[in-house]
């Protein structure tokens, strides 16, 4: 972002292109919108197309819908970024899921569209964006949970593939690190977006989680968005391989 004692030279910079996965949902769009705000250059991506193109319209930014469980769209995208934006200074995954249950419950189609949707999001991700960072260096953004890092009753699945992607962020940043490529995850604790409201909407279920955070509420899409805006920028320059807690206390404090 610029300061308002910019110069004229500052000015004609070009401004930091930043590509952004699941960016309709609650933290991809809160992330979004702060971005924009900072003055970077856009480009957002969801499944859906109608709504992928509104946030587009609504921020000025560039839309382009995909899958991204697949691994050539994500692809295509990133290609189709870069090039629109003359290179990308940073990537993000906000695509995920939310699956509360004990193991012995979890249908098979729940445990595969837990890894479709939270693992190979990111392994795909991953794989398309330092294929052109490779060159230029940037930043890569995961999304994880708190939940990867302790042990929460019913959460099976749901810490296994986050934990997953906290070895993800390790590994490629060890492998990337040389080309100057940061990847980093954020682990939130519960959020209230669209896709907690099934829990956050339930009276006992929510008074239940806010008193496991010690901060004494639960997250904001806006928390969250925070952080990963600093990953992504030059603040964070000596920053890799290190999944960032951004979750109320859950992860590391007991509350209570």
């Amino acid at each position: 972002p610029f300061s308002d004692s910019r110069t004229i030279e500052d000015m004609s910079e070009r401004r930091p292109a930043y590509l952004i996965f699941g960016a309709y949902g609650g933290i991809g769009s809160a992330l979004a919108r702060r971005l924009a705000r900072q003055g970077a250059a856009l480009v957002v991506s969801g499944r859906d197309p109608d709504r992928t193109e509104r946030l587009a319209d609504d921020l000025d930014a560039v839309g382009l819908p995909a899958d991204a469980t697949d691994f050539q769209a994500v692809l295509d995208v990133v290609k189709r970024a870069g090039d629109r934006m003359e290179g990308l200074d940073g990537v993000v995954n906000c695509v995920g899921s939310v699956l509360i249950k004990p193991a012995h419950l979890t249908r098979p189609e729940e445990w595969t569209e837990a890894v479709q949707k939270n693992l190979t999001t990111s392994f795909g991700i991953v794989r398309a964006a330092v294929q052109p960072m490779r060159s230029t260096g940037g930043s890569i953004v995961l999304v994880s949970t708190a939940a990867a890092a302790i042990g929460l009753p019913n959460h099976e699945a749901i810490a296994a593939v986050k934990g997953g992607v906290d070895a993800l962020v390790r590994s490629a940043a060890a492998t990337y690190g040389p080309s100057g490529i940061r990847v980093n995850a954020v682990a939130p604790g519960l959020v209230e977006t669209p896709l907690t409201r099934r829990i956050t909407s339930n009276e006992k279920a929510r008074e239940s989680s806010r008193s496991m955070h010690a901060l004494g509420r639960l997250g904001r899409p806006e928390d969250v968005a925070a952080s990963i805006a600093w990953l992504l920028g030059d603040e964070a320059s000596w920053v890799t391989g290190q999944t960032v807690g951004v979750d109320g206390g859950l992860g590391a404090v007991r509350s209570g």
